[in-house]
C-alpha cells in the first residue's frame, strides 16, 4: 500500500501569481472590449453601455474569486490542481449564459463571451500550475 503525501502550493507563491495573473487578465479584456468597439461592435446591453474599464474591473473581481477558490482547494482538497481546473472551467462556460441570454446584439453578446474566455485563458492555467497535482 502506497501513502500519497500532498504538499499544498506555498500560498506566497500562489498569490503573487494570482495576482500577476489576474492583472494581466484585466487589462487582456480591456483591450479586448476597446478593440471591440473601435472595430464597430457595441458595448451596449439593454441599453445602458459597459464602459471598457468595466471588464477590466469585473475581470479582477472574479479572477481574485478564482483565487481565493484556488487558496482553498489547496489546503482541503486531495488533488487541488484537478478539481481547481475542473471548477474552473465548469465556471467558465456557465458565465457564457448570461452573455447569451442578454438584450444584446449578437456581435455584443460574442464579444461578451470572448472577454470571459480570454480571462480563462490566462488566469486558469497561472494559477493551476501553482497548485499541487
Amino acid at each position: 500500500m502506497s501513502v500519497t503525501t500532498v504538499t499544498p502550493a506555498p500560498a506566497k507563491a500562489l498569490i503573487l501569481g494570482g495576482l500577476a495573473a489576474t492583472a494581466a487578465a484585466s487589462v487582456a479584456t480591456a483591450v479586448v472590449a476597446a478593440v471591440g468597439s473601435a472595430a464597430g461592435v457595441s458595448l451596449d446591453v439593454s441599453g445602458k453601455p459597459i464602459p471598457v474599464p468595466g471588464f477590466a474591473m469585473l475581470t479582477a473581481v472574479f479572477s481574485v474569486i478564482g483565487l481565493a477558490l484556488a487558496l482553498v482547494l489547496a489546503r482541503t482538497v486531495r488533488r487541488p490542481r484537478a478539481v481547481f481546473v475542473r471548477t474552473t472551467v465548469a465556471l467558465t462556460a456557465l458565465s457564457l449564459v448570461p452573455d447569451v441570454l442578454a438584450d444584446a446584439s449578437v456581435g455584443t453578446k460574442a464579444l461578451l463571451m470572448l472577454t470571459h474566455l480570454v480571462a480563462a485563458a490566462i488566469v486558469i492555467p497561472a494559477v493551476a500550475r501553482r497548485l499541487s497535482a
